[in-house]
């Protein structure tokens, strides 16, 4: 046998071992190349194809061997066929804080009940006065006197000042309440502001108010 027959032998062998080898059966799915790409392993929770034929015309590409085409991707399991499901009631995300289910009409339990989780140090203080500056101080003003810090006074006449009768001893609950949900012209800030930065920014009104 000649070296060129060799070449040919080895050739046809090496070419049927990798056919072989890229052929997809039950658990021996052969070779791939970058199969996560179009094999998902986990079901998908935002796409539900309920179609258990979907794929099936791609038999190379079945990475199932339950007669499910390759694209079936919704879950038996849940009696509407979907793989994401709607959490239980009261469900608490992951997270450090709860959410804040107060009603915008509960100020005075706000105030009595509610408490900073937020330990009191010169690290929060520094940030929640970078906060204030950032959310708060275009209205109230840098030193939360709201209408007697000149310019702030001209165009938003009747804030009042954190030191007044009326503020100087609210409490911490009543101050991150009305960030929260709003009072009368101030627009409610909840949406805006994480519930770890509105405790930042309570710290510092409140040094604000022995001021």
């Amino acid at each position: 046998m000649t070296v060129k027959n060799y070449l040919h032998t080895a050739f046809a062998f090496f070419s049927g071992l990798a056919m072989v080898a890229c052929g997809a059966s039950g658990n021996d799915q052969g070779l791939e190349y970058a199969p996560n790409m179009y094999h998902s392993v986990p079901y998908e929770p935002l796409s539900q194809i309920k179609d258990k034929d979907a794929g099936n015309a791609a038999e190379l590409l079945r990475s199932n061997d339950d007669g499910h085409g390759e694209y079936y991707n919704s879950n038996p399991l849940n009696t509407s066929e979907m793989t994401m499901r709607v959490p239980p009631a009261n469900t608490v995300p992951r997270g450090k804080y709860i959410p804040y289910r107060i009603p915008k009409d509960s100020l005075a339990l706000a105030a009595r009940i509610v408490e900073n989780p937020i330990e009191d140090s010169e690290i929060v203080l520094k940030q929640g006065k970078e906060l204030y500056e950032r959310f708060c101080d275009h209205c109230h003003g840098a030193k939360g006197l709201g209408a007697e810090e000149g310019s702030v006074g001209e165009v938003f006449a009747g804030v009042p000042s954190y030191t007044s009768a009326a503020l100087k001893d609210v409490s911490g609950g009543h101050i991150f309440h009305v960030i929260t949900n709003g009072k009368g012209r101030m627009g409610a800030h909840g949406s805006q502001i994480s519930v770890e930065d509105r405790w930042k920014i309570v710290r510092y009104v409140q040094t604000l108010q022995k001021q």
